[in-house]
Order: structure tokens, then C-alpha cells, then sequence
């Protein structure tokens, strides 16, 4: 879990703003660690509202965001409504072009909810093409659905074999199943998937399977049949460029909302995942440190990663210093995509907790929580 917050402080300090993202592995814990509740606590004032933007981030994708929001209420006993949530699949609000296409889902949930809230008008899941299709051949012509232009893997399904074989049939059939697999069908229609995370923790003692590795799955099937690469349209979800830049764009909002006028500078993204939350920091850093050299505007200057020794964090983690080790899976469980880097995991500061990555932060920012903070 991610969040996204930024500060404003007082003029007589100095006018820059602060923006800074804490990541949290608070998803699957029953109880709220007390340095990250403690640190939230320092985030808003006497009558529980944020003294500044606030936005969560997270991989998960397999609910709306209210109820995210909701969850993340509870657990860390301050008020957070929707809006201050990005989910891994939120970043497809942004692909409107494909918005009135017919589309094919994939993942758990309440899909079509997420699909038609994210802006998909014609979304399709995998058990309507399976009713639809039963031996994939068409019975009910009535039921035939129109000829499925892209393919949107919010998460990793139940039935995975299931999903496996439909998506290979769509991919393979240029978006009609039940025609026979011709290969004039590559470039394949689009794909657009969410959520990289190879494996997850949850309760058991052993890491789960997650989406990644259900997109391994589906990388190697289409590369053994057709001999070639399954591409992407676009990856979401941590270490990905368009979910910071999306969250990036949401703080923005709130920033307007509250008419601040100076631009936004500094991203301070706070987590406890090396491959991940320290990875995916330092890589908008470099693609803010890039556009700003063109001096592209509406962006922040730099993006400051700070790991917390909390949470998933694993001090035994060896890193390679050769960059043609990250093929080892024990070492980089990246997406296939992204090239390893060592300087993308080495965080810019470390820090026992969130409480005292917050405390860094004001500190280097010299902020005064306690004074009267324009709130707007």
C-alpha cells in the first residue's frame, strides 16, 4: 500500500510544496502497525481532516475504490474517501480510447463494476465468454457478443486455466473466439495489464502467487505457440511510470482544490519494498529528472525514495551488483519488461518506521505540524 501525501508549509519557512508517498504492506494485516497509524495521526489536525493532499496507492485490484478507502479507514483511524485512492487498475481511467470498445476482463471481483466505473462501456468477463462460448463454438447467436478489440487483466483469476486458454483464443483469433487460430493475427490486439507483484504476502507463512505470475503463465503459453513475444499496450500498478504519474496527477487535483498557486517539487516516496516501492520511486525519479531536462512542465523536480525497515522489508535481500544477474528469480522478481537496475533499489534514505519517515521528511523539509498551517 501506497499513499501519496502533499504538504504545504508556512510561508515564514519557506513556499516550497512537499509531496511525499509512503508505502504500506497494510492490505493483508489485521491489525494496524502502530508506527503508521502514529504517523497518520501527525497528518491531519484536531478534527481529523488531512493539513494537506493525500493519496493512497496500492496493487491490490480486485475491489472499487470506496471500499478500499474504507478499509484503509479503519485500519489506520483516520478519514480517507475514495478519491485519496489509486488502486492498481486506476491508471486505466487515462485509456479513453478504448473506453467504448468491446473489451475482455480478467481478475476477481466485481469486474464489471470496476471496468464500468473506470470508464469501459462495453466490458465482457471471461465467465460471459465462457457461457457464451461453451466448447467455444456459438449456440445462442443471440447472446454473440461483438468482436473484442482489447484484453484487460485487472488481477489473477480464480480459475486460472480457464482464463489462460480464452485469452489465448481471443489473442489468437484476433479477437474472435471460436474461428480457428490464424498467425496473421500478430501484432496481437491490445493487452493492458495491472498489478506486476510476482507473489504476495498474505496470512500463511509462505508467499502467494500473484497476477505476475499468472502473466508469466501467459507470456510463455503464447510465446510456445506463436514463437513470438506477448506485448503490452501499457503495465500498471507498482514500480510502473503511469501509476505514480497518475497518483502524481491526482495530488495535483487536490492541490487545486485548495488554490495553491506554487508548483509541486519534491515526491517523497516512503516504503518497505525494495523491487517495488524503492525501485518504482527512484524510476520517476529518473523520468522526472529526464523531462525536466526538456524542461517539460506540470511535473514535480524529483521523487526521494525512503525505505522503512517494516512490513516486507528483508535486511537478508542480496542484491547484485552485475546487472546480468537479474535473470535469477530468487534475486529480481520484476516484470519482464523492466530492466534491473541496482541504483533503482538503493533508497536515498532508510528509517526504522513510517513515524519516523514522516519526522525525517519535516525535518528535512522544515515543516512545523504544530503551528498554524494554511489548510485552505
Amino acid at each position: 500500500m501506497n499513499t501519496l501525501l502533499h504538504l504545504q508549509s508556512q510561508p515564514t519557512h519557506h513556499d516550497n510544496h512537499i509531496c511525499f508517498v509512503l508505502f504500506f504492506s497494510l492490505d493483508t494485516r489485521k491489525t494496524p502497525i502502530s508506527a503508521a497509524k502514529k504517523a497518520f495521526q501527525k497528518l491531519v489536525n484536531s478534527q481529523g481532516q488531512f493539513l494537506v493532499p493525500v493519496v493512497f496507492v496500492t496493487n491490490a485490484g480486485n475491489c472499487l475504490r470506496q471500499k478500499k478507502a474504507d478499509q484503509l479507514s479503519h485500519i489506520l483511524g483516520v478519514q480517507i474517501s475514495q478519491d485519496q485512492v489509486v488502486m492498481s487498475h486506476s491508471p486505466l481511467r487515462m485509456f479513453k480510447r478504448y473506453h467504448d470498445k468491446c473489451v475482455l476482463v480478467s481478475g476477481q471481483g466485481p469486474l464489471l463494476d470496476i471496468a464500468q466505473y473506470l470508464g469501459f462501456c462495453q466490458p465482457i468477463t471471461i465467465e460471459i465468454l465462457r457461457e457464451t462460448y461453451p466448447l467455444l463454438d456459438m449456440v445462442d447467436h443471440d447472446r454473440r457478443p461483438k468482436v473484442l478489440v482489447t484484453v484487460v487483466l485487472f488481477g489473477e483469476p480464480v480459475r486460472w486455466e480457464t482464463n489462460l486458454q480464452l485469452i489465448i483464443d481471443v489473442l489468437l483469433t484476433g479477437g474472435c473466439p471460436g474461428k480457428p487460430y490464424h498467425q496473421a493475427s500478430y501484432p496481437h490486439i491490445p493487452v493492458l495489464a495491472c498489478n506486476m507483484d510476482l507473489m504476495w504476502m498474505a496470512e500463511a507463512q509462505s508467499p502467494r502467487f500473484g497476477h505476475g505470475t499468472f502473466m508469466v503463465c501467459l507470456e510463455n503459453i503464447y510465446k510456445k505457440i506463436t514463437g513470438k513475444e506477448l506485448k503490452y499496450e501499457a503495465l500498471m500498478g507498482k514500480p510502473s511510470e503511469l501509476t505514480y504519474h497518475y497518483a502524481e496527477y491526482l495530488i495535483r487535483m487536490q492541490a487545486a482544490q485548495r488554490h495553491w498557486k506554487e508548483p509541486i517539487q519534491t515526491l517523497y516516496a516512503i516504503g518497505d519494498n525494495l523491487m517495488t516501492d524503492i525501485y518504482g520511486a527512484n524510476l520517476y525519479n529518473r523520468y522526472l529528472e529526464e523531462k525536466n531536462s526538456r524542461k517539460a512542465p506540470a511535473t514535480a523536480t524529483n521523487c526521494r525514495s525512503v525505505l522503512v525497515c517494516t512490513g516486507v522489508y528483508n535486511p537478508h535481500t542480496e542484491v547484485p551488483s552485475d546487472t546480468r544477474e537479474s535473470i535469477t528469480e530468487t534475486v529480481f522478481h520484476g516484470h519482464r519488461d523492466f530492466r534491473f537496475d541496482p541504483a533503482l533499489v538503493e533508497p536515498d534514505h532508510i528509517v526504522p518506521d513510517a513515524d519516523a519517515a514522516v519526522d525525517l521528511i519535516y525535518q528535512l523539509e522544515n515543516f512545523a505540524p504544530n503551528q498554524d498551517i494554511r489548510t485552505f
